[in-house]
């Protein structure tokens, strides 16, 4: 056997070659074009490949050549502000070469060959140096400073020679005394997760600036997380708007075998957003991975571990990474579609078996973590996942909500209501209110949680007069419920509700996430003393100030408008008492 075969039977995106010497995961190019492939699966002298190209015109008896290496992604200065497609091709540099239309079998290098970058040695010769050790910076963009770091599993070992200067990602920048070249450039392979010490408990809250998520259902940093939603419930609005105000200093985000035209708008917005902490383009950040329905199922595939494999990168320079992965539902199709081409037994609803495996390897690469240097970085893992007709009991979202620790389900519904973010109170969830109660004690206020289970245990109420509501009508309650049903709903309206287009409300700090909170609870206590001295309910309910409170969310110097707010609300229910 050679490190080169021929085509035997082509299937779709699923290509059988003999007499390659391959070994699993090997990166092969495929006939006369030699578009890229993978080994996927062995039998005998036959080696299945899974092809990363539209198949189409390739017939058996052509070429199959065999790189030997397993499918890699580049690391190094030039990552942020890219856009990659499934396999870490650059768009836009293949667009300057051939149109709007890439042709088959080209490749493009992930990081520029000609670019210099200047790079600032920290470390010098002499220095004790291991895997994940920092021997100098290059500013890659205005906000971030790339740390180049020995290739991970390095032994230690000492620098021969390091020198500071302007050069390109492949020149030899240094060598340790063990023969190793240094470069700015890593490969690591994507399948296999870069090495940490240890998996820290995750007791720090992501602050994403969404009064729902941060509010009712926080998510920690290096923590999992799900946004399963029928279509048009908010599913691509809500991740964005978590890539643009998540305290996240990296976002990579993987556009996942989404619809053209939705995958369009975020390539086309991303490079226009200004990042609201810096003032810089938030692109300078960011990491763009564009896989759109129409291209070839198997790059889908792909695309998920380049993009978690880029977020580690960052995690072990010691920033915090976001990663949103939209969606994973198409990532599973691509599974289905190649294991069928394998002709493997199918599992529930023709999803491959491994199905779970594969959703559970993805997710567990997420956490913050003590790097192989001794510092902390994290990986938080946001996943959409886009089930047939909004049934949450089909395979992909069961299987996700048994990785993920938080499950924020999008409800038609409440989009249909022009409720937004239109993620259902009653069926979300986190369960990592415990690990970082301690965090919001000490950096919020001690009265936070007490007020969190105040509110869901009001919203839990209204769910169930709701129905006799519907039977009734709400004026044949009793007046302590109505006013029960009126607290409720000013916690929806006033405190869900948010606009992720208004300059003002789009992102909600802690601070105001609690004063508004606070402001309510203290109206309905107002209020229920009020009812309890005979105060009518009609009159309770014409509140001034009530409706006072609905427009703090657009005020930017909400600190004295909830003062004035307050004092108002005093006099308001001291001048019904008196009456």
């Amino acid at each position: 056997m050679s490190q080169q075969g021929t085509i035997y039977r082509v299937a779709g995106p699923v290509v059988t070659a003999v007499g390659l010497n391959a070994r699993m995961y090997d990166v092969v190019k495929v006939g006369q074009e030699g578009l890229m492939g993978e080994v996927i699966e062995i039998d005998n002298e036959k080696a299945i490949i899974q092809v990363y190209e539209d198949t189409s015109g390739i017939r058996p008896g052509e070429k199959v050549e065999n790189t030997g290496m397993a499918l890699s992604v580049e690391l190094g200065p030039g990552l942020l502000t890219s856009i990659y497609d499934g396999i870490q091709r650059p768009l836009p540099v293949l667009k300057q070469s051939m149109g709007n239309f890439i042709t088959r079998g080209v490749s493009a290098p992930g990081l520029s060959r000609t670019k210099k970058w200047n790079f600032v040695a920290t470390a010098k010769a002499g220095d004790k140096v291991k895997g994940g050790s920092i021997i100098g910076t290059v500013q890659e963009t205005k906000t971030i400073t790339q740390k180049i770091m020995v290739p991970p599993g390095t032994p230690e070992t000492t620098i021969k020679d390091l020198k500071s200067g302007e050069y390109t990602v492949e020149d030899v920048i240094g060598h340790l005394e063990n023969g190793t070249e240094l470069k700015m450039m890593q490969k690591w392979p994507v399948r296999r997760p870069r090495p940490y010490q240890e998996k820290l408990m995750p007791d720090i809250p992501l602050i994403t600036g969404q009064r729902i998520l941060d509010g009712l259902f926080p998510i920690a940093k290096g923590g999992t997380a799900a946004i399963p939603g029928p279509f048009g419930s908010g599913k691509t609005v809500t991740q964005q708007q978590l890539a643009k105000w998540s305290d996240a200093e990296i976002v990579v985000y993987i556009g996942c075998g989404e619809r053209g035209n939705e995958m369009t708008e975020v390539l086309a917005e991303f490079p226009h957003l200004t990042d609201p902490k810096t003032g810089n383009p938030l692109m300078d950040r960011t990491v763009l991975i564009a896989n759109t329905s129409n291209m070839p199922v198997a790059a889908r595939e792909a695309s998920v571990y380049t993009g978690i494999t880029i977020a580690e990168y960052y995690r072990d320079m010691g920033y915090g990474v976001s990663l949103m992965a939209d969606s994973t539902s198409r990532w599973a199709e691509a599974m289905r579609e190649i294991s069928s081409r394998l002709e493997e037994m199918p599992g529930e609803e023709g999803y491959p078996a491994y199905l779970a495996a594969r959703l559970s390897e993805f997710y567990e690469r997420a956490g913050r973590v003590i790097t192989e240097r001794g510092d902390q970085g994290s990986v938080t893992v946001i996943g959409a996942v886009s089930p047939p007709g909004g049934d949450f009991s089909e395979p992909v979202t069961q299987n996700t909500l048994r990785i993920v620790k938080v499950f924020w389900a999008l409800d038609a519904k409440l989009a249909q209501r022009r409720h937004f973010p239109a993620i259902n109170w009653l069926n979300s969830y986190s369960l990592y209110q415990d690990s970082l109660k301690g965090w919001y004690d000490g950096n919020v206020s001690a009265e936070w949680n007490k007020l969190k289970v105040r509110s869901m245990e009001l919203l839990q109420r209204e769910s169930e007069l709701q129905e006799i509501v519907q039977l009734v009508g709400s004026d044949a309650l009793p007046e302590d419920q109505q006013l029960t049903l009126e607290i409720a709903r000013m916690i929806r309206e006033y405190f869900l509700q948010q606009n992720a287009y208004h300059e003002v409300d789009t992102f909600c700090s802690m601070k105001k996430q609690f004063m508004m909170l606070q402001a309510i609870m203290t109206w309905g206590d107002y209020a229920k003393k009020a009812l309890a001295a005979g105060v009518p309910m009609t009159r309770i309910l014409a509140s001034k100030s009530k409706d006072s409170m609905a427009k703090v969310k657009f005020e930017a110097d909400f600190e004295k408008y909830l003062a004035g707010v307050d004092r108002e609300m005093q006099a308001e229910f001291k001048a019904m008492e008196a009456a």
